[in-house]
């Protein structure tokens, strides 16, 4: 029968761990190359910028009977999406990697796309949103099984924030009656 009791060599790993300092958290037991990881994230940090800046766009552009019920789903939306940015680039900056907050650049490395609608239109956004949404969920899916287990801390990061678009979605689905 084998032996399945834990055993780690601590004195090794106290001896890395001095070594190593200027590493931050990522050690040798670390799955995956910080660089792939950190440039995977700041496509997240678009996004959720991109995502933050359309709910609040249309929070307040938002018009028609059923304005401060929606409104107010968005304004909620765009607080969750703005703490998902910068959760993403803590993690950057975790990592050793620079969060890239340039204007320039947000739309284009982003999943998502920022549409407005000049008259108001609430189903409009509802349906825009909806469709954001599922397209972070699809994409946040392949990020964390890229990950796998190895980068399990970001991996949680994703998946949390993935728990929160699942049911950014549900609410959209649930106010526009679909």
């Amino acid at each position: 029968m084998a032996d399945s009791s834990f055993s780690i060599d601590v004195a090794a790993i106290r001896e890395r761990a001095r070594q190593k300092m200027a590493d931050g958290p990522v050690t040798a037991g670390y799955g995956r190359s910080a660089e792939e990881v950190i440039g995977v994230l700041n496509d997240v940090l678009a996004t959720e910028i991109v995502c933050w800046m359309r709910y609040a766009q249309h929070a307040i552009s938002a018009t028609g009977i059923d304005r401060a019920q929606v409104a107010a789903e968005f304004e909620e939306h765009a607080a969750e999406e703005r703490d998902h940015a910068m959760r993403a680039a803590e993690r950057i900056s975790q990592l050793g990697g620079d969060p890239d907050f340039d204007p320039e650049t947000l739309a284009r490395r982003s999943h998502t796309t920022y549409v407005t609608f000049e008259d108001g239109d609430l189903r409009g956004m509802l349906r825009e949103n909806l469709v954001a949404e599922r397209i972070v969920i699809e994409s946040y899916q392949e990020i964390i099984r890229w990950l796998g287990d190895g980068d399990v801390t970001t991996r949680r990061l994703m998946e949390h924030i993935l728990a929160e678009e699942e049911e950014h979605a549900d609410d959209l689905t649930d106010l526009l009656g679909t």
